[in-house]
């Protein structure tokens, strides 16, 4: 396994497979790389099936024991199904989605090997849900999170991004994952610098503090340093109904209390101790590695033979460094600014600029 100078084994790879989406989410970054989703149809930039699973194969000798599949929207991948399927064994399969494509094709997923899902669910209400997503699709995204738990990929975790015009949703959210016992829920801390809009972000730390008075314990995930909360509902009543009963054991640390629902918070913003807790590099759908969310002034191609995807990789991960707390320090104001020790001596780095040789 790869650790990169400053101590963090590189566990993971997430894979963005398109760019492509049938949402316009409001507060989307299309993993970092801003809002560059092209049209729906297939295009000529993705990755070839070959090529990803050539890519998760020289993961796998590194080590790398998960992959999560992202997008855009992955689902709009007809070979999603076949990358799933020949996917290491050795490596974790998980996807992020936004849930109108599980009916019909998540028992196919299970069965290729997919073993977790996240899917994207940002407001109870279908005319929220609409404002957020600029979808009509409220009712698939539910049928889609019912068909994953019918299929088996019990605890559903549902993304919420916190900012603004969701952070009133949060309450009901948190009761909605205690009263359904096959549900979780990652509430992600809204990311300005890649999405604009800064007067959308709020004080994370503000849920931070509301979720421990509500919580019935306090756990701490290795992952990014994050936090889990454990939340009985308000109304004291789970309902499994036939899929999330299934559930049971995977979902609840207390098997007794079927009305507590575990609810985690992703806050990168500002966050030097999650940078150093991140141990994931990223994949762009067009076939470049990145060390950092945050960052395309690394970018680096992973070529087209295994040769130039092993230099790719221990490339990237050798030059991967904390976005907070490095690449970006905190002045005496609170201030965080960018460190010069990374500015490029022929200037800023431009994105897709670097190749390997065979």
């Amino acid at each position: 396994m790869l650790e990169d100078g400053f101590g963090r084994e590189v566990t993971g790879v997430r894979v963005s497979l398109t760019d492509r989406c049938n949402f316009d989410c409001v507060y989307c970054h299309n993993e970092g790389l801003g809002d560059t989703r092209g049209p729906l149809d297939p295009q000529d930039d993705e990755l070839s099936t070959d090529r990803v699973v050539a890519f998760l194969e020289v993961c796998a000798e590194y080590g790398v024991e998960a992959v999560k599949f992202t997008g855009g929207e992955p689902m709009l991948r007809d070979d999603l199904e076949e990358l799933v399927r020949r996917t290491p064994d050795a490596m974790e399969v998980s996807m992020t989605t936004n849930g109108t494509f599980l009916p019909g094709r998540a028992a196919g997923l299970v069965d290729a090997g997919l073993e977790r899902v996240n899917v994207s669910q940002d407001a109870l209400d279908a005319e929220d849900f609409a404002a957020l997503t600029n979808s009509g699709a409220y009712e698939r995204v539910l049928e889609g999170v019912e068909a994953a738990l019918d299929a088996g990929l019990a605890p559903v975790k549902l993304n919420m991004v916190v900012f603004e015009p969701t952070a009133g949703y949060v309450p009901r959210m948190v009761d909605h994952v205690a009263e359904n016992r096959g549900l979780q829920l990652q509430l992600i801390e809204y990311m300005p610098e890649l999405a604009g809009h800064p007067e959308w972000a709020i004080d994370i730390q503000r849920v931070h503090d509301w979720l421990a008075d509500r919580a019935d314990h306090v756990e701490t995930r290795e992952m990014h340093d994050r936090k889990r909360y454990f939340v009985r509902s308000e109304t004291g009543e789970a309902t499994p109904g036939t899929a999330m009963a299934a559930a049971d054991g995977g979902v609840r640390t207390d098997p007794g209390a079927s009305d507590v629902g575990m609810v985690e918070i992703v806050d990168p913003v500002g966050n030097a101790e999650f940078c150093a807790n991140c141990h994931r590099v990223r994949l762009t759908h067009d076939g470049y590695l990145k060390g950092c969310l945050n960052r395309n002034d690394d970018l680096v191609d992973i070529g087209e033979t295994k040769a130039q995807m092993r230099a790719a990789f221990e490339k990237t991960v050798d030059e991967r460094v904390p976005y907070y707390g490095e690449y970006m320090v905190e002045d005496e104001d609170g201030d965080w600014t960018f460190n010069e020790a990374y500015q490029d001596s022929e200037g800023d780095r431009t994105p897709y600029e670097y190749s390997t040789d065979d």
